[in-house]
């Protein structure tokens, strides 16, 4: 897996916490999706492929991909 820098991957494993993740779903087909606790008052919304390594969030990063795009292949990759 690789990140735009070590920041963001040590940042996504700080988000492996259950208590990050008020919603976490997956379909069985490599898709993962859910919602992570943020500095905003709603929680970003996150989505990975593991298909087609795609993904899309709606934090306001600039890194791609970003810490929670992360967290979410690390959970898919380690469950």
């Amino acid at each position: 897996m690789f990140g735009p820098d070590q920041a963001s991957l040590t940042a996504a494993k700080e988000l492996l916490k259950p208590a990050e993740w008020p919603l976490l779903r997956e379909n069985g087909d490599g898709l993962i999706w859910g919602e992570c606790r943020g500095s905003g008052s709603t929680p970003y919304r996150h989505v990975v492929s593991e298909l087609d390594a795609d993904y899309n969030c709606t934090c306001p990063s600039r890194k791609f991909p970003c810490k929670h795009a992360l967290a979410l292949m690390y959970i898919r990759a380690f469950r």
